[in-house]
């Protein structure tokens, strides 16, 4: 495993391994996880996908600034470089690319990529500017690596839709590969951020998998059928928890993300629709989802 901070090291280094290995004969494929590091069992899967998909797998551990809001969590953003580097090796990572603020932002930057009306509903819509951070930071490594796959786990499926709406539109050459959420043992969706819930906050927060586990069962019976019906019974499922405090509970269309309309059938949209949550437990915001 080589860790790299320079981007035209990294640049010069899988081309030069991309040579070598056309000299020899063998098309490489390069995979691409990009991530803010901290990483857990999560991140893990991403790499693995990635080792049984693609020659040569390329991480990045770069927490970006530009998709953080003034009131956010930028700077106590959970870092572990160390740890990280120690995962990346064990799990078979072949270059970790680690670029500092300076290197990717050397100059104010005065170009952004901005992805319309998929961004506008969900995390999009309290979390001004964010997704113009992450298209952006996305776009400028995706020209860094130049990847044939990049793999995104479905914890953040607006994130995904997003990625694969401004791949689409501008052409990229590199193909989005979503993943599975990974859970813990008791069902909460693995995140970096998880490390700031406080025992009891950890434990409250397992109504949001809960209330997801528990559709099939509601779409069963005869109460839950329209799309009004299933959000307002997670609502009333999350507000058993005294420490919930709901951002969002949605049910929209995927990967579209437009909104279905209250009395919409949920048989109608099976396999077409997604139950997205964001609830706050403390001051950490967790978010959770479901494909209906």
């Amino acid at each position: 495993m080589i860790a790299i901070e320079q981007i035209t090291e990294l640049r010069h280094q899988l081309a030069h391994l991309r040579q070598e290995r056309s000299n020899e004969g063998r098309i490489s494929t390069v995979g691409f996880v990009p991530t803010m590091g901290y990483l857990h069992e999560g991140h893990a899967s991403l790499i693995q996908a990635a080792k049984e998909q693609c020659d040569i797998v390329v991480l990045s551990i770069f927490v970006n600034p530009i998709q953080f809001g003034p009131n956010e969590d930028l700077d106590k953003y959970p870092r572990d470089a160390e740890r990280d580097l120690a995962l990346a090796k064990r799990l078979g990572v072949d270059f970790v690319f680690l670029p500092t603020v300076d290197s990717m932002y050397p100059t104010p930057t005065k170009t952004k990529v901005k992805v319309d009306e998929v961004t506008t509903l969900l995390c999009g819509a309290r979390r001004p500017g964010h997704f113009d951070g992450v298209t952006t930071v996305v776009s400028k490594l995706f020209n860094i690596v130049q990847p044939d796959y990049a793999f995104f786990g479905m914890k953040d499926a607006q994130q995904v839709a997003v990625i694969q709406q401004m791949v689409s539109d501008l052409n990229f050459p590199v193909t989005i590969v979503p993943c599975p959420i990974i859970r813990e043992e008791d069902g909460l969706a693995l995140s970096s951020r998880n490390v700031y819930l406080t025992e009891q906050q950890r434990q409250e927060a397992l109504v949001l998998s809960q209330s997801l586990c528990r559709i099939d069962a509601w779409m069963q019976s005869e109460e839950v059928s329209t799309v009004s019906q299933l959000r307002d019974r997670i609502i009333q499922h999350i507000e058993t928890s005294p420490l919930a405090d709901i951002d969002y509970v949605e049910i929209l269309s995927f990967p579209q993300l437009t909104e279905l309309g209250i009395n919409a059938s949920l048989q109608a949209h099976k396999g077409q629709a997604i139950i997205a949550l964001a609830v706050r437990f403390g001051t950490t915001r967790l978010i959770d989802n479901r494909i209906l």
